[in-house]
């Protein structure tokens, strides 16, 4: 392999851009399957996870890889499009070795992994040869007589190290979170779909309440279900209040009365009682389907000031398209409802224009009781990526955004199938060369 080092730590992979000969970025690496083998033989690499698409894990054999460099890698072009699907014998070095808690041989001193080295071979092979540890392990084990400082990190031979065979309980997640830190949340809920149950939940474990609601809101209903179960009632109600209103009333519509009715008494009032609303309307009508935080301002407000709450970051890029103008109160439901003004509009006025004398109040609001398919004809009539919904007596409830309209339109399992559905294309004869005979040995 042109351009290969002598030793690449695998966490830091993770993200790496992968480009073809041509230099056109094909996806980024996900992961690194190796097969273990019986010791004191090292795990031997087989290739890359390398996510090609929304949604899509490759595998690349690692006889395939020419250049490994820090921040790109570079294969020779084959591409095999089926879906990766890891096998009994293989093991992914990210998601499954990183925070085991291991044993040195020599004293037995528990240590947690903190990355696992490759190095190539005379024959052109890739095989685990170090292990990065840190002493104490994850959960701060104690120091025993003669051993050094706690929390001390070093690196070790592969074979200096005993315990990677063995079945873990409540292995930490905090070098997998790490390794996959920047990720989109969609991105990392695809990461998370695919991991065995145990895994899911230590990682569940591991990642704070906010960017737990923001994965669980792009994952399957199953395993949003499982997820949930899984936490202490008062750190799922935590989650839960981290959530879109709308995202968690769909969750907890889902679960039996008795435990939806504990998750919300333990959330704070005051994001409970958005979600107790939204359960209240039919699953496919607008009510149903209407977020209860759109941006909001009175009419005395400013252009500026508009701008200034469409500008946050953590805003859905659906929700930040318009502003809705209405008396106070300005919490939903509100009170009355003036108007809308789109963003674009924002954009072409001077910072100091009150927003009462531009919005637009031709386009009618839509009423909770309307069905999908009616939301679904007003905003493709109009080319909207939301709309207000206002109820009898004029305030406003909520806006219905795009994603939302679609995610219900689309088929109820779509994001499963999504991230499950295989590719049209037949066997790699390399890669099941490579894999198959792996497995046998």
């Amino acid at each position: 392999m042109s351009g290969a080092p002598t030793r690449v730590f695998i966490a830091r992979l993770a993200g790496i851009a992968v480009f073809d000969p041509a230099g056109d970025q094909v996806g980024r690496v996900r992961d690194v399957v190796v097969a273990l083998r019986l010791a004191p033989r090292p795990p031997r690499v087989l290739g890359l996870v390398v996510e090609v698409g929304p949604r899509r894990p490759v595998f690349v054999p690692i006889t395939r890889v020419q250049v490994i460099e820090a921040d790109a890698i570079i294969f020779d072009g084959r591409l095999n499009m089926r879906r990766f699907s890891k096998r009994e014998s293989e093991t992914l070095v990210i998601a499954e070795m990183l925070d085991r808690t291991v044993r040195l041989c020599e004293t037995g001193e528990p240590v947690a992994v903190v990355d696992v080295s490759m190095e190539p071979t005379r024959t052109r092979d890739w095989l685990v040869g170090k292990i990065a540890v840190r002493r104490g392990g994850p959960r701060g084990l104690r120091r025993g007589p003669g051993l050094r400082r706690r929390g001390e990190s070093l690196v070790v031979d592969w074979d200096d190290v005993e315990g990677f065979s063995a079945v873990e309980h409540g292995q930490g997640a905090a070098g997998l979170i790490a390794a996959f830190g920047q990720m989109k949340a969609a991105d990392l809920a695809n990461i998370v779909h695919e991991l065995p149950a145990k895994r899911r939940t230590e990682v569940a474990a591991a990642l704070d309440d906010e960017r737990l609601a923001d994965v669980l809101e792009e994952l399957p209903e199953d395993d949003q279900i499982e997820i949930l179960g899984k936490l202490e009632a008062d750190r799922a109600a935590d989650v839960l209040e981290a959530m879109g209103p709308d995202d968690a009333a769909d969750l907890l519509g889902e679960l039996p009365t008795e435990q939806r009715e504990q998750l919300l008494t333990l959330m704070e009032p005051q994001d409970a009682a958005p979600v107790r609303r939204l359960l209240t309307y039919e699953d496919y009508s607008a009510g149903g389907l209407m977020t209860t935080d759109p941006v909001i301002v009175p009419p005395d407000a400013t252009v500026a000031e508009a701008l200034a709450l469409i500008r946050n970051p953590d805003l859905n890029p659906a929700l930040a398209a318009q502003v809705y103008v209405c008396r106070p109160p300005t919490a939903t439901p509100t009170g009355r409802y003036l108007g809308t003004v789109h963003f674009q509009r924002l954009l072409r006025e001077p910072p100091p224009t009150l927003v009462s004398g531009i919005c637009d109040t031709e386009l009618d609001p839509l009423r909770p009781t309307m069905t999908l398919e009616a939301v679904a004809m007003v905003l493709a009539t109009y080319n909207l990526v939301a709309a207000p919904v206002v109820d009898e007596n004029g305030h406003l409830l909520g806006s219905v955004t795009i994603d939302d309209v679609l995610d219900h339109l689309l088929p109820e399992d779509w994001r499963e199938a999504a991230m499950d559905a295989a590719a049209e294309a037949s066997a790699d004869p390399e890669e099941e060369a490579l894999r198959g005979a792996e497995g046998a040995r």
